[in-house]
């Protein structure tokens, strides 16, 4: 799957800017059809980072979340500032 049709879009809440704080995690909206191995490669590709962990879910809207856990090297407010969430 081609990285730039994964991710649909980042989530910027004051939960996601949270989590980009406190636990290294970016959020996006992602293809519904998308698997977790393509989410991982998608953001490493575009960002040029190294991911830990993918979680996953469905929202009430219908829209695939995923939270996306940076490796400890990494930096998730870089990453953020980079992409104009800040």
């Amino acid at each position: 799957m081609d990285p730039y049709k994964v991710i649909i879009k980042p989530v910027v809440t004051e939960k996601a800017v949270a989590m980009i704080e406190n636990e290294n995690k970016l959020t996006f909206i992602v293809d519904r059809r998308a698997t977790k191995t393509d989410i991982k490669r998608a953001v490493e590709e575009m960002f040029n980072v190294k991911v830990e962990k993918v979680n996953t879910l469905i929202t009430m809207r219908g829209e695939k979340k995923a939270y996306v856990k940076l490796k400890p090297e990494y930096n998730a407010s870089e990453v953020a500032a980079r992409i104009g969430l800040f």
